[in-house]
């Protein structure tokens, strides 16, 4: 059953009486929701020593990063279909020990490969996190009988915009003061904490139906998930190498594509709903709109701001004070339009920021007045703020209840091609000085 957004989503009816939303409930799921995006951004700062140990340059450290974004990428909407075949709360915790194994893995490495397959599962451990909190809160939602929990919501939203801020610093001190080790460790202490908490706040999955092995694989989809996996890391590889295209990359995308559908619409529980989707015209724009919204960002913080340190001759702390209007606005904005539970207007006025702030950028020159750069700045905090609730809210309305941790997950993934296709547009931009794709941190 396909549900549509309201104009306005409201604020929590539950927290007129007892808030069924508590600290207690939201906080670990908040806290796990937080571990991919800084992971992402923390690698930046310990790049540098982890190629020197190592002897490796920094096209091979790279894989560092790229390794974490494809499995999140795919992982993100697999941990939701595994969430509803065996329960919310066992994936949330698996996720967590998969984190634990990842930084003792990290932490003490011997030799470059672990470190591959640490990050590896640092993107498959922390990737549980969000579907599964999504699909917690949403049933929390139901059987409290009330309608989208806008503040909750909001505080998701809010708590990736401080970690999109604090990551790179978090991961300067950790490598400066103990090493490039410490990045990998430091998700040791914060998995147990996290785990910890979420044994002793979250209920307990019911107990998982006896299906049989054949009826579970059934379940789990793994030709989907195969399928699915082999269409976006194909299409992320292609998307980021735009500067000297791969097109024979493209027929594979698309037949890839192509067997991904049949296969989704034979099968009986698929991992990737294609026949919902088909006819949920709202939840596809609601993808989309995602994906646009995560590019418009990640060209104004790292293609913008590159263009104001190479172009304007602005030194590379006085490009981060212009930037800081984007994360403040971006947190007030999120705060502001979750507690009123805004969603039609922050998305048409999101389109607008944006077309303002691109129309800015294509007339400022080398010697444009830092107001203008700022009021830029401005505009794409608006934008990114503004989004970032009202899509998450929209989510939340069009997606069936039972799927959605694989629509949350999904979501996500859109996020990620939105992103990897702008690192690929600053390339074509800037040629050799294209900024590298460490500097994304997924905040949606």
């Amino acid at each position: 059953m396909t549900a549509h957004a309201p104009a306005e989503v409201g604020v929590v009816a539950g927290e007129r009486g007892p808030n069924p939303f508590g600290w207690r409930f939201t906080g670990p799921l908040m806290m796990g929701s937080t571990l991919n995006p800084i992971n992402s951004s923390m690698i930046a700062t310990a790049l540098v020593g982890i190629g020197v140990d190592f002897h490796r340059g920094p096209s091979s450290t790279a894989v560092l990063i790229s390794v974490l974004y494809l499995c999140s990428a795919v992982m993100q909407p697999t941990m939701g279909k595994l969430a509803r075949v065996f329960g919310d709360r066992r994936v949330f915790v698996g996720g967590l020990c998969i984190l634990l194994l990842a930084g003792v893995i990290g932490a003490l490495a011997p030799v470059f490969g672990l470190l591959v397959l640490s990050r590896a599962l640092i993107g498959v451990g922390t990737s549980a996190a969000y579907p599964t909190a999504m699909s917690l809160i949403r049933k929390r939602a139901d059987a409290a009988g009330i309608g989208v929990p806008s503040r909750v919501l909001g505080g998701f939203s809010i708590a990736a915009q401080v970690i999109a801020v604090i990551g790179l610093p978090v991961g300067g001190v950790l490598a400066g003061v103990f090493g490039w080790r410490a990045v990998f460790f430091v998700n040791i202490p914060v998995a147990v904490f996290t785990l910890v908490w979420v044994l002793r706040s979250v209920p307990k999955d019911s107990p998982v139906t006896d299906r049989g092995g054949r009826a579970v694989l059934r379940a789990v989809d793994p030709v989907g998930i195969v399928l699915f996996a082999g269409t976006v890391v194909t299409a992320l590889v292609f998307l980021s190498g735009l500067t000297s295209p791969a097109w024979w990359l493209l027929p594979i995308v698309v037949a890839l594509l192509v067997t991904l559908v049949w296969w989704e619409r034979r099968t009986g529980e698929p991992l990737i709903d294609v026949r919902m989707m088909a006819g949920n015209g709202p939840l596809v724009r609601t993808y989309l709109r995602q994906a646009l919204a995560a590019l418009g960002s990640y060209m104004a913080m790292y293609g913008i701001s590159q263009w104001m340190e190479g172009a304007a001759g602005y030194s590379a702390s006085q490009v981060g004070l212009i930037l800081i209007p984007l994360s403040a606005v971006s947190i007030v904005v999120a705060r502001v339009n979750s507690t009123r539970g805004w969603v039609r207007w922050p998305l048409l006025l999101t389109g607008l920021c944006f077309a303002g702030s691109g129309a800015m950028a294509l007339c400022i020159g080398s010697g444009s007045p830092v107001v203008v750069l700022i009021a830029m700045s401005v505009l794409f905090g608006l934008a990114n703020g503004l989004s970032g609730f009202a899509n998450q809210a929209t989510l939340y309305t069009q997606s069936p209840a039972e799927s959605i941790g694989v629509a949350s997950g999904l979501y996500r993934t859109f996020a990620y091609f939105g992103a990897i296709f702008s690192s690929s547009l600053i390339g074509i931009a800037f040629g050799h000085r294209r900024p590298t794709v460490v500097c994304i941190s997924w905040e949606w």
